[in-house]
């Protein structure tokens, strides 16, 4: 099955181009203006998981079908690697969001930077090499973009508007004038690209449509379906081997394993990944959505990768044709050139997105971090506002990248695959993760450990990888001797490139990669084991890893002196002076500048450019005083006792609510029985004598009560408030247990119930204490037994006890008992034991206050029981002398 394919006029496709360019304007506008009346569009987690699909780019649209029409299912790595690193979003990404979020980060070089004490030689490594390793990305999509129109309009009229390279031209410049009015508005990159954001959205939606659109034509269209495409395809003797492994080739599991490390440190590492999922978070509960849903739309995307590859496979076979424009050829080859357009305009869609977000994440790394610190020394500009310089600096970043990559397009991306670029820039950003992801869960890493494990990593990553891949294209000869990739440099062939130490078997990726991420985490480790952290980098590893348990008063780690006016005017040089006054007056008015002011003031100038530049203008404008690690370490502490003092306050808030909402309710009780007695009386005269004295003595009953209640309301309040007085004298145990079974001796013998007193054969040694007090206690815990054995049958055993150092007092009941489920409620206040019907009437407070006299002199206070085999109530008390002292 065979068809010479179509073309398009060129007008035709650079008119459909332009047309969607525009839309992809007017989605950006309408999104600022529905976000300037205050109704975001990108508030939404379907918007949020959409633009994840920005990691979808070119390479998905095109270079993932040449991969799978050669290597059958190894196009699915780096689609797994993705999926498998979302199973962690919530703990990962969401930390990732909170951390940016809570100290104004606009970028990984800023996050990595700010995590080892706003490192400005940090920050300028990790922006060299993210521009280093994502030129040839841009390149990638813009040659993508290239030859799909040459693909298109065939080879006379690419020829006729100029060739691949002018077009590839034509779109970085739209690409770039798009990039600037939507992604550099403003200086203060915290504030959200909503356009933008908005824009990628869409693309995202119109690259999976039209994808699916061909992937359904390839396989119900050209074909039967997928059982007769599968069939045929194994039938065919070089389609088949795509298919199905070579028995005698063993799989490479290194390779697969190093495709899914790669692409799942990808998904979280590239600047425009970090842009969209991390900067532009307008809500942590979207990464719940997004858990799911991304995977699910790489799933989508994916779905019919290895039915274009096969069908491209056999309908042109043994012609000429490139796999990476299968999404293209096909269509135009079965006359159906309105698909091929549609095709287009997906490819398209998906190098944009990739190109606008890169663009906007590296041009903020690249001023804030590279040209910013040198502008910062001229004393020209120092004092000056440099809001409209760094815009245009900005902007002429974003001309610039796009600049580069149609010059590495034109240079050596004719020489790689889609797929090759892209895996060399993958591996790039790789190096980001030990220091990134270590220094999110180790306190212990250093900014030592991350320059070293960086530098090592990148160098390696230039060697092994990049400077190999640069030799392949040619581009070179004549400069360089490429034999050094077969004989080493110098002839050590120790030092090959794509074998190094002797390292072989491996492919140049997974080669690269397992030596470049080998030395980078191992450096990072073994330097910051070596040399401990500094005063500002122990502070911010605190603020990173803890980043979650930082409460409102969080530690500031800052001594020095500042005034409030050279604040307002510094952070007013960037972010304008009303905003400056609006955000650092109200919070100090005076003249002096607090602490927390001077961390708020480099909080917000960070949002615009960067941690390490913010802590380099703020410490021009203020007198730092050093910190060292005992200063941090003593912060800390101080901010912890912070935060329990708080916790303390808090919690003794909320026992005052709850007490005063219990002695309401308990105080209501008996006045509800009273008013209600008080006013039957009133309104039945005639009322029988004997029924009225009823009622009166139900009055007085009630009435005792409440006095009763108020009484241990106000014992309790003295008690815990440490108001109560304390007399204490000689204390005869014994004598005292025997005064408190004469006093409640009526109330067993009205309940029919016995009384043993149990007493050791020693003598008790006199104790120190306050006998009302102890005799409260006892009393207490007698008169709760007399309440609870059974009429006529109960029995209640005291005991006194002494144990080394100890004396012990036990009640024993033959009652009830108390269930296990409220044995520690019991001794709550207003809590009482038994079942809510036959629950004895009693105040509930008894026991708290037991509790708190016996807690008082050093003793305590618990309940033993079994239900149906009574219950033991016992309080100890220490053999020693208590000093007199009178509390109020």
């Amino acid at each position: 099955m065979s068809a010479t394919p179509l073309s398009l006029p060129t007008v035709l496709v650079l008119a459909v181009s332009l047309a969607y360019l525009l839309a992809l304007f007017a989605v950006a506008w309408w999104a600022d203006r529905r976000a300037a009346a205050g109704r975001s569009v990108i508030g939404k987690a379907w918007v949020y998981a959409l633009s994840m699909g920005v990691y979808c780019s070119a390479w998905t649209y095109f270079g993932s079908v040449g991969r799978a029409a050669s290597g059958g299912v190894w196009f699915l790595p780096i689609y797994l690697g993705p999926t498998l690193a979302m199973l962690l979003a919530w703990l990962v990404l969401r930390k990732m969001v909170r951390i940016a979020r809570s100290y104004r980060i606009t970028s990984i070089a800023d996050f990595i930077a700010s995590r080892y004490g706003k490192s400005r030689a940090l920050a300028a490594l990790v922006t060299l090499l993210a521009l280093v390793g994502l030129v040839p990305y841009v390149a990638l999509q813009l040659k993508a973009v290239a030859t799909s129109y040459e693909v298109l309009s065939g080879p006379q009229g690419a020829g006729a508007a100029g060739g691949t390279p002018l077009i590839a031209a034509v779109v970085a410049a739209v690409l770039a004038a798009f990039t600037i009015a939507f992604g550099t508005r403003h200086l203060d990159n915290t504030e959200r690209h909503e356009g933008m954001v908005a824009a990628i959205a869409a693309e995202s939606v119109v690259k999976l449509l039209a994808f699916l659109a061909v992937g359904i034509f390839v396989t119900w269209g050209l074909f039967a379906g997928p059982g007769e495409l599968w069939a045929r395809a194994q039938a065919h003797p070089d389609v088949g081997r795509v298919l199905l492994a070579d028995p005698a080739v063993p799989f490479a599991f290194e390779q697969w394993l190093a495709l899914l490390l790669l692409a799942g440190l990808s998904v979280l590492l590239l600047p425009r990944q970090f842009q969209v999922m991390v900067v532009e978070n307008v809500d942590e509960r979207h990464i719940r959505r997004a858990a799911w849903a991304f995977p699910a739309y790489l799933l989508l995307i994916n779905l019919f990768v290895l039915p274009i590859a096969l069908g491209g496979l056999l309908f042109f076979d043994g012609q000429a044709a490139n796999a990476e424009t299968f999404v293209l050829s096909l269509p135009l080859a079965a006359g159906l050139p309105w698909l091929a357009l549609i095709a287009f305009v997906g490819g398209l869609s998906a190098a944009t997105g990739m190109v606008i977000v890169e663009a906007i994440a590296v041009s903020t790394m690249v001023c804030n971090d590279l040209v910013l610190p040198l502008l910062l020394r001229l004393k020209a500009v120092a004092t000056r506002d440099l809001t409209g310089t760094l815009l245009f600096i900005r902007r002429a970043v974003i001309v610039l990248l796009m600049l580069l990559g149609w010059l590495y397009y034109r240079v050596a991306g004719e020489a790689y695959a889609l797929v090759s670029i892209g895996l060399i820039s993958f591996a790039a950003v790789a190096q980001f993760a030990p220091a990134l992801l270590g220094g999110m869960y180790w306190k212990g890493g250093t900014r030592n450990g991350a320059l070293a494990g960086l530098s090592a990593g990148a160098l390696l990553w230039v060697y092994t990888l990049m400077l190999p891949s640069i030799a392949k294209s040619g581009w070179i000869d004549g400069w360089v001797d490429s034999s050094f990739l077969q004989h080493g440099p110098f002839g050590l062939a120790l030092l090959r490139p794509e074998a190094l130490l002797g390292l072989a078997g491996l492919d140049s990726l997974s080669h690269g990669l397992f030596w470049s991420l080998l030395a980078n985490a191992g450096l990072f480790v073994a330097v910051s084991l070596a040399w401990p952290p500094q005063a500002a980098e122990a502070s911010q590893a605190l603020r990173f890893v803890d980043v979650f348990e930082q409460q409102v008063h969080e530690p500031v780690f800052w001594r020095g002196h500042a005034k409030v006016a050279d604040l307002v005017a510094l952070v007013g040089r960037f972010l304008g002076a009303d905003k400056a006054r609006a955000q650092l007056q109200p919070a100090g008015s005076g003249q002096d500048a607090d602490p927390r002011l001077v961390q708020r003031a480099e909080t917000l100038l960070a949002g615009a450019i960067g941690g390490a530049s913010a802590r380099v203008m703020v410490a021009s404008v203020v007198q730092e005083d050093r910190l060292e690690l005992q200063d941090v370490v003593q912060i800390v502490e101080e901010a912890s006792e912070l935060r329990q003092l708080n916790d303390k306050l808090r919690s003794l808030d909320q026992l005052k609510d709850n007490f005063m909402s219990s002695v309401t309710h308990e105080l209501r009780t008996p006045l509800t029985s009273i008013r209600a007695l008080a006013e039957l009386m009133r309104d039945a005269p005639e009322m029988e004598t004997a029924q009225r004295q009823q009622f009166l003595a139900i009055v007085v009953s009630e009435s005792e009560r409440l006095s009763r209640l108020v009484n241990q309301v106000l014992d309790l309040a003295k008690i815990e408030s440490g108001h109560a007085d304390w007399v204490n004298a000689d204390v005869d145990l014994a004598a005292l247990l025997q005064q408190a079974l004469l006093s409640t001796a009526e109330l067993f013998r009205e309940r029919g119930a016995t009384v043993q007193l149990h007493l050791p054969a020693a003598t008790v040694p006199v104790l120190r204490a306050d006998p009302d007090r102890l005799l409260q206690v006892v009393l207490n815990l007698l008169s709760n037994a007399a309440k609870f054995v059974p009429r006529e049958a109960g029995h209640v055993d005291v005991r006194l006890l002494q144990h080394t150092g100890r004396v012990v007092v036990q009640v024993q009941d033959n009652g009830p008992g108390v269930p296990a489920a409220q044995q520690a409620l019991v001794f709550e206040r207003f809590r009482q034991g038994g079942d809510q019907q036959n629950r004895p009437q009693g105040t509930g407070l008894g026991l708290p206050i037991s509790r708190r006299i016996v807690e008082h002199f050093g003793g305590r206070l618990w309940l033993v029981s079994k239900p149906g085999q009574g219950a033991c109530f016992a309080f100890d008390l220490p053999i020693q002398t208590v000093p007199d002292k009178q509390e109020t």
